[in-house]
């Protein structure tokens, strides 16, 4: 007996061989392998509906201005009208903050404002990851028309 437990003891404490490290680590790469890209692109669709999000707001406060103003803020006063009472013409007679501040895009730029819009009587967009016009994927841009 002594003899089955004393090489039963010497098999515990010989720890893992080469081979089942060797194993182990395939497996783990293989795993992470599988896994990364699809955590990546949650990060790009969670960009796109934050950017979403954020157009959506920004409608709503410039359909705010416009009830209050009969009109809203001209191109060159942009979305900065909605933080800001604009002293450029048109000056709104009944301006409130709209806004606290405005937001930037997921990914660190400011939104874009049109009026008159191209797609719309306005426009907000964020012009997606690569910050220019058109795209698609992580790229495409979000809009107020979408």
């Amino acid at each position: 007996m002594t003899r089955s437990t004393s090489s039963l003891r010497r098999r515990l404490q010989a720890g893992f061989t080469l081979i089942e490290l060797m194993v182990v680590l395939v497996i783990i790469g293989v795993l992470a392998a599988l896994i990364v890209p699809n955590v990546l692109d949650r990060a790009d669709d969670a960009r796109s509906t934050a950017a979403r999000t954020d157009v959506n707001n920004l409608m709503q406060a410039l359909k705010l201005y416009r009830l209050d103003n009969q009109r809203y803020p001209s191109a060159e006063q942009g979305l900065r009208a909605l933080v800001a009472r604009p002293t450029t013409t048109p000056v709104p007679p009944n301006w409130k903050p709209y806004l606290e501040k405005l937001p930037n895009d997921p990914w660190g730029r400011p939104y874009q404002y049109l009026n008159p819009g191209v797609k719309g009587e306005i426009d907000v967009m964020s012009f997606g990851a690569d910050g220019q016009s058109g795209g698609e994927g992580k790229d495409a841009d979000v809009g107020s028309w979408q």
